[in-house]
């Protein structure tokens, strides 16, 4: 009897365990309340009030016969010829226009960050308390890349303040709080998960956010996201939502990231990133096969700055970067994140590959200057496109003639051939080739005429390749793209 008691027992306990267990798991780390954790961090979250003076145009006095006494009388200016004051000068016309948003606390002496977006082209910035207590701030420096602004305000006694933690530490799945001011409704706290990282939303070349699913609505830009110590993980700055509301998909600066432009910014007013001097773009797996590459993965080198880092370093266009200080270069953004944060003037080491052989190289960073895009040049007409064309792969190619060099505005000693026309039905046009493009290279290989063009594509279909990677010159930008061969070519 006694041994069938413990064989009860036994089986009791393995039963116990593999019921309780995965509840007990599910249970670990959901904490029965938020409200200590929020009752804490509340006073350090403040409301960013902004008011900006926009000048209007000059309100106009319908012209109505025997009705003009009648509008002047009525009107709010008291009457007085629109656009000028009793002494007949111009009056200037404004309102006022006001937005909200959140920030939070990082240093007792009143440093608080928010985003860029929330404080820009404000004449006044306000901050309002969790207590009440309501200060004007200062814009110490601010981030429109990333979208972070850095403010100060005066004060005779400590304020509460939030401390930053190391955001990679966190996993997908984890909790976090958000605490914002939505819709003007003050400190208000939700809760969710972290639901992805490194998500590229297409905002600019830092993207690297967190997003979440936990509730972010309008006022909750630059208020903090919290993990389960209470440390700021990161800034909420987007949502992604078709009605303007949240639909549980936001998006919150990695507090790594932020630290770096915060400490800068801080210290100088304004960011310092690091360049490298050229333009790229991603290799995606199309481009890969077409140069013979087993995956896609690499920054894929457009053009090159004359006189820059890359430049001096030996970078060529044409060359893939596959590797930074070591790093293997995997996502479109990793390459410009990895340069801007890297300190100005450091010696770097870089792979890159260059007709398929592996080269190392060293280059020296430099600092970011902005620059400005240029305007399409005027294709609307024929001029200098009558020559007699060549068809393949739906683009039909011709010389470059004098008559084309001045119409693109072309160095005079770039060779290439120009694509005339495009058909819309073809791969060409379904990469986004157009007229007016010039091809320069095709497969890391330089062509000057049609004839060699058609040559070099010829060559690369007998060699089995599915696709051929182009080279081109579009408004003095150089990019590249895969056309893959039809089966009629």
């Amino acid at each position: 009897m006694r041994e069938l008691k413990k064989i009860f027992i036994g089986v009791m306990i393995i039963v116990s365990y593999v019921v309780i267990s995965p509840a007990a798991v599910l249970a670990k780390g959901i904490p029965g309340s938020f409200a200590d954790l929020a009752e804490k961090l509340l006073p350090a979250v403040v409301n960013v009030n902004t008011t900006q003076t926009i000048k209007i145009g000059r309100r106009v006095v319908p012209k109505i016969p025997g009705m003009e006494d009648f509008f002047k009388r009525f009107d709010r200016d008291g009457g007085q010829e629109e656009g000028r004051n009793k002494n007949g000068k111009e009056r200037p016309r404004t309102r006022q226009r006001q937005s909200l948003g959140s920030g939070f606390i990082i240093d007792p002496s009143g440093i608080i960050i928010t985003n860029n977006h929330v404080i820009d082209k404000a004449d006044v910035v306000m901050i309002k308390m969790y207590d009440g207590r309501e200060f004007e701030a200062k814009v110490i420096g601010k981030d429109s890349k990333l979208d972070l602004a850095v403010l100060k305000v005066e004060t005779d006694e400590p304020l509460p303040f939030v401390t930053f933690g190391d955001d990679a530490k966190s996993r997908i799945g984890d909790w976090v709080l958000a605490i914002g001011n939505p819709y003007a409704l003050g400190g208000t706290i939700t809760a969710g998960i972290i639901s992805a990282r490194n998500r590229d939303i297409n905002s600019g070349p830092y993207d690297k956010y967190i997003q979440t699913d936990a509730s972010i609505n309008r006022g909750n830009s630059g208020g903090p996201m919290f993990n389960m110590s209470g440390e700021v993980i990161g800034i909420n700055t987007a949502i992604f939502s078709p009605s303007g509301g949240n639909i549980g998909i936001g998006f919150a600066i990695p507090s790594n990231q932020a630290q770096h432009v915060i400490a800068q910014l801080r210290k100088y007013g304004h960011t310092k990133r690091g360049r490298i001097g050229i333009s790229f773009q991603q290799v995606t797996d199309d481009i890969a096969e077409s140069l013979g590459m087993e995956d896609g993965h690499g920054a894929l080198v457009s053009t090159v700055v004359e006189g820059g880092p890359a430049d001096r370093a030996g970078i060529l266009a044409g060359d893939i970067i596959i590797e930074y200080e070591g790093k293997i270069i995997k996502k479109r953004n990793e390459l410009p994140i990895w340069v801007a944060n890297t300190e100005i003037g450091k010696k770097v080491k870089l792979v890159v590959l260059r007709k398929g052989k592996r080269k190392k190289l060293t280059l020296i960073i430099d600092e970011l200057q902005e620059g400005n895009d240029e305007d399409e040049p005027d294709m609307s007409d024929d001029e200098g496109m009558d020559q007699e064309t060549q068809e393949i792969l739906g683009m039909n190619l011709e010389p470059i003639t004098d008559k084309v060099r001045e119409r693109l505005d072309l160095e005079d000693d770039l060779a290439g051939v120009l694509i005339a026309s495009v058909d819309r039905n073809s791969p060409a046009s379904e990469r986004g080739l157009r007229r007016g493009d010039v091809i320069v290279e095709i497969t890391q290989e330089a062509v000057k005429t049609v004839e060699g063009a058609l040559a070099r594509i010829a060559e690369l279909k007998d060699k089995g390749r599915k696709s051929i990677l182009l080279k081109f010159i579009r408004r003095g930008n150089v990019a590249f793209v895969t056309v893959k061969f039809d089966s009629k070519d």
